[in-house]
């Protein structure tokens, strides 16, 4: 049962990227490239005629993790406050500048909500990264200080970032140079994403632009990537020994470079939709390669005082864990069914749907 909801949990998070990170990179492409009124409109409306219901699937990862794995739920969450508290302001303030927006017609009031949605935006996909990248690299597990542990084995905290700045430290911080790559690049990936979705949800004017910022994002992502997977054996020389022992976990390395491979023919691309796919895939493939990496951990220990937290000894009793399961399978479906039906209802371009008014 630990194997059935770990698969289910991940997945639930990786649809959740995919809906609401495209949200997220729709509002960066908003910040950086949106300059007339008219693209500034149907930019913010291709976003928030969908955001409510995307972030539906995080609400139920949480719940699920909380019901699965008690012990991952409490230690991430009282270890990861400070950042889990930034993130829930930035959600907040994205939320305002997409539903406040088009209250009032002055342009003042709209340009204090474009900013907001913008860069709430950018911040979110930077620490989503940056929270993966806590995730690769482990934690200090106990907050062990020169082989004392001051908290139980499967609690922590960590400050924002650590003096050194270092992945490699003894009490590594929340930002590092390794977990700022990462961050870096989640926001180039979801850039994409929410170009992708502009173009296929919308005609604004700066769509065949888009074009060539995906094309020149996908080089700085490839780029990153290479470099990331360098660095990664720094932090964490065992990294890639899971697709060695288990050579069918390959499957998510390739799902990824084929998103990031596909996007480099962006301008060759005749249907939208396929190349939305493709930056999908780059999503999907990104998360999953990551947690196949791990597993069965799901969080790493940065000292050899404590064991890492594993899907086994963080789970619920097997009695809780079969119980939920019909419970579990129902919500899932009625989630499903909630977002096939808004997603229909609101298909094909959105430049004339109403929202905000």
């Amino acid at each position: 049962m630990e194997i059935f909801w770990y698969i289910i949990i991940a997945t639930v998070l990786g649809i959740f990227f995919v809906l609401d990170g495209y949200d997220f990179g729709t509002g960066i492409i908003h910040l950086f490239f949106a300059k007339k009124e008219n693209d500034k409109e149907v930019i913010t409306k291709s976003a928030g005629l969908f955001w409510d219901s995307n972030e539906v699937w995080l609400v139920a990862a949480g719940g699920m993790l909380f019901m699965a794995f008690p012990t991952f739920y409490a230690s991430v969450f009282s270890g990861f406050y400070l950042p889990l508290i930034i993130v829930l302001w930035l959600i907040i303030f994205r939320a305002m500048g997409l539903e406040f927006r088009g209250q009032f017609k002055y342009q003042m009031w709209k340009d204090i909500w474009d900013v907001s949605f913008g860069v709430s935006s950018l911040l979110l996909a930077l620490f989503f990264g940056i929270a993966l990248g806590n995730i690769v690299r482990g934690v200090n597990l106990g907050g062990v200080e020169n082989g004392i542990s001051v908290y139980e084995g499967h609690y922590f905290f960590l400050p924002l970032w650590d003096s050194s700045f270092s992945p490699i430290s003894e009490t590594p911080g929340i930002i590092d140079w390794f977990t700022i790559i990462i961050g870096f690049i989640s926001v180039v990936t979801l850039a994409i994403h929410g170009a992708n979705w502009v173009i296929l949800k919308t005609n604004s004017s700066i769509n065949l632009k888009l074009k060539g910022v995906i094309f020149k994002l996908n080089i700085a992502l490839a780029i990153l990537t290479v470099f990331s997977l360098f660095v990664w054996q720094i932090v964490n020389p065992d990294s890639l020994n899971n697709f060695v022992d288990k050579p069918y976990l390959i499957v998510f390395p390739i799902l990824y470079f084929t998103g990031l491979i596909g996007l480099f023919f962006i301008k060759k691309i005749k249907k939208d939709v396929h190349a939305f796919w493709l930056s999908t895939l780059l999503i999907l493939g990104g998360i999953t390669s990551s947690l196949a990496s791990l597993f069965p951990v799901i969080l790493p220990s940065v000292n050899d005082v404590h064991e890492p937290l594993t899907i086994y000894n963080t789970a619920a009793p097997e009695y809780g864990l079969s119980v939920a399961f019909i419970w579990g399978i129902i919500g899932i479906i009625l989630i499903v069914v909630y977002s096939i039906i808004q997603k229909r209802l609101k298909g094909g371009k959105v430049d004339k749907m109403d929202y905000g008014h």
